[in-house]
């Protein structure tokens, strides 16, 4: 039998609260609802008062964000699935911070995988997994990104990526150090990752390049030559873009 989880849910929307809970109680009886609340000011109380092990957060609500409950702890000691209507935040919520999400309307298969997920990492979540949460839901721009590699999470600099090539479904990323890491995630889930990162560039359908480990580019050719000797292209529909951002 699975362990209980108790968790609340935090939705300015009565109805999302409702929806969510009965849901929960149909699909999911594994996990028990404690309280649910219109605020993340509510949210924190319950949290210091009733020691929940999970927090379902809609993430556009007034005064705060669900992102933003982070800043009332000093230690975020909950697993976090977020909730949203838009995809935009998706990649930020999950993939970064290595929490789920869902998106609206709820999917029922969806959310058992999340509960699947959290009940995997209940108390097991190290303290560098919570660093790199509270960093990576206060920054517009990623620095830091968990990746699974050989089975294992493993935290990766940004600026140390030279660059991410396309692998079908899956990309490779060279490293500065010279390894190179297949990580089960496509070209397009790292661009919209590192959309807000100026060092980033997608210069190719097959490429992404670190414009900080650019050492030539060969205008005739549309070669890049990147640090260590990588060769990456450059698309011809991309070009106009790519020469004006090198040349900032």
């Amino acid at each position: 039998m699975s362990q209980q989880i108790a968790a609340i849910i935090v939705d300015d929307e009565e109805s999302a609260r409702s929806i969510l809970s009965n849901l929960l109680a149909r699909f999911c009886p594994q996990v028990k609802v404690l309280g649910s609340y219109a605020n993340v000011e509510a949210a924190v109380h319950s949290i210091n008062a009733l020691k929940p092990k999970l927090v379902f957060l809609d993430i556009e609500m007034p005064n705060y964000s669900g992102f933003e409950i982070v800043n009332f702890f000093e230690e975020v000691n909950f697993e976090m699935v977020f909730i949203t209507a838009y995809d935009k935040y998706a990649i930020r919520a999950f993939e970064v911070s290595a929490v789920d999400y869902l998106l609206k309307p709820i999917d029922i298969d969806r959310l058992k995988e999340a509960i699947e997920r959290v009940e995997k990492r209940v108390g097991q979540a190290s303290s560098v997994d919570q660093q790199l949460l509270s960093e990576s839901l206060q920054s517009k721009e990623v620095n830091r990104i968990s990746v699974s590699i050989k089975g294992y999470q493993t935290i990766l600099d940004v600026a140390d990526i030279i660059a991410i090539e396309a692998n079908e479904s899956y990309s490779h990323l060279h490293m500065a150090d010279g390894n190179m890491h297949l990580i089960s995630k496509n070209l397009k889930h790292f661009e919209l990752l590192l959309v807000e990162n100026p060092s980033f560039f997608r210069t190719h359908k097959s490429w992404i390049i670190n414009l900080d480990a650019m050492e030539k580019y060969q205008r005739s050719s549309g070669d890049i030559i990147l640090n260590g000797g990588l060769v990456a292209k450059l698309s011809k529909y991309r070009k106009e873009e790519f020469e004006m951002a090198v040349s900032r």
